[in-house]
């Protein structure tokens, strides 16, 4: 039985195709292993949005290749596509897997141990060509709906990396989630790279979800990133069904509309504030979570105090900051009145702290109140962690629950674990 680790970098679509992949590899008796374990075969599934991106994802490859050097080495996902042919000319990996080919790996590796031939791009490509996954390295069981992307936002290589916007057949979306649910997952979560842009026929992304809620089952259903296109009311009304939670991570970027002008977003700093401010104001507690990237070409003082102002009205959840990074052959990258490292990086920390001081209020309103947390992990002291609807992080200091469950824990307190807020409760009921 050959071993097999992974190690997965980046968005929750590449997370749904390593759960998918590994848990093909289970079924042909491959064993997984963790990735800081002795393994004859170790998978990278890197990402390339940015800079940062990159350098993490190069780090991981020669660390494999220097503690591992007789393993069997696969790089795939999006900086495995932008770099296919440096990576190949490299000494680094022994395979590179670029993201039409990713679902070909199980393949690849049952023709490399039969010493038959191992090129990828023999294989065909097929974005949506994963098995429903049972054995997976989350108690949440992930769904890729969509790939690719239309937009072109000036900054992002996604469109390059990952091609232009294609939905998954509704039917085989449907099937996918009915066998999941099947398997035993409570959570179901929607993901893609521009999920709110998906058709397939009659049915689009909001009658997509109107069919998923009509599943039965015991599951409820979480929407991942979304792009703040423009929301109608059908839309919002969607979030009154039980199984949907009550979270939705909306991509701002900017406070700023000429920034977002520059950027190319299909949508203004108003529009996206008037759409958070209907979440709010139908569903008390709504947790709201985006992106901000600071330090755009041409972005003023004036520009990034717009986006400070914003942050603070609208009081994040959590907000994922990035510093502008240059990706190269975007519209970007020659734009002028590129901003200093120095600088980015200071605007990034106060973005940071902003973003520190809205989650642990937003935490804190939480305390006195139930929610119903999915169980994942275990402390060292046996307690149960796992998220709630609201997608907020949750310390059962109860023994003795199972993993994988629903139990509904009265909030007493908020502390830090792993120097993050977590709030803690102990149960009422199991659901």
């Amino acid at each position: 039985m050959k071993k097999v680790a992974f190690k997965t970098l980046g968005c929750r679509l590449n997370l749904f195709e390593t759960d998918a992949i590994a848990s093909e590899l289970s079924k042909k008796d491959y064993e997984l292993v963790d990735f800081s374990e002795d393994a004859d075969i170790y998978i990278v599934n890197t990402c390339t949005v940015t800079n940062q991106s990159d350098k993490k994802s190069k780090q991981v490859l020669n660390q494999v290749k220097r503690n591992h050097p007789s393993a069997l080495k696969i790089v795939t996902g999006c900086m495995a596509t932008n770099y296919k042919e440096k990576l190949q000319q490299s000494d680094v990996v022994d395979y590179v897997v670029d993201n039409e080919h990713k679902t070909a790996i199980p393949n690849l590796l049952d023709a490399h141990f039969k010493g038959e031939n191992g090129n990828p791009d023999i294989f065909e490509k097929d974005v949506f060509g994963y098995e429903p996954a049972d054995n997976t390295f989350h108690t949440r069981s992930l769904i890729k709906i969509q790939d690719g992307c239309n937009n072109f936002c000036t900054f992002c290589i996604i469109p390059k990396v990952r091609g232009r916007a294609v939905s998954r057949p509704f039917k085989d979306v449907m099937e996918n989630i009915r066998q999941v649910i099947g398997f035993g997952f409570k959570e179901v979560v929607i993901t893609g790279v521009n999920i709110g842009r998906y058709k397939d026929g009659d049915i689009d992304f909001e009658k997509l979800i109107e069919k998923i809620l009509e599943l039965p089952g015991d599951f409820r259903l979480r929407i991942s990133s979304m792009e703040p296109d423009g929301f109608t009311e059908s839309f919002f009304r969607l979030f009154e069904h039980p199984k949907l939670t009550p979270h939705l991570h909306l991509c701002l970027q900017s406070g700023s509309e000429d920034i977002l002008l520059k950027m190319r977003r299909m949508y203004s700093a108003s529009l996206f504030e008037e759409m958070a401010t209907t979440l709010r104001e139908r569903y008390p507690g709504f947790n709201l979570t985006t992106d901000i990237i600071v330090g755009f070409p041409g972005e003023t003082e004036e520009d990034f105090q717009k986006t400070v102002e914003m942050a603070k009205r609208l009081k994040f959840g959590h907000i994922h900051t990035f510093k502008y990074s240059v990706r190269k052959g975007t519209r970007a990258e020659r734009m002028p009145g590129h901003i200093s490292e120095k600088e980015k990086t200071r605007r990034s920390e106060i973005i940071r702290k902003i973003s520190d001081e809205s989650k642990k209020e937003y935490l804190n309103s939480f305390i006195g109140k139930t929610e119903t947390i999915l169980t994942e992990q275990f402390t060292g002291q046996g307690f149960a962690t796992g998220y709630g609807e609201h997608y907020i992080p949750i310390i059962i200091k109860t023994r003795g629950l199972d993993r994988n469950r629903f139990y509904k824990v009265k909030l007493t307190a908020l502390e830090t674990r792993n120097e993050e807020p977590v709030l803690v409760g102990e149960t009422i009921e199991d659901v």
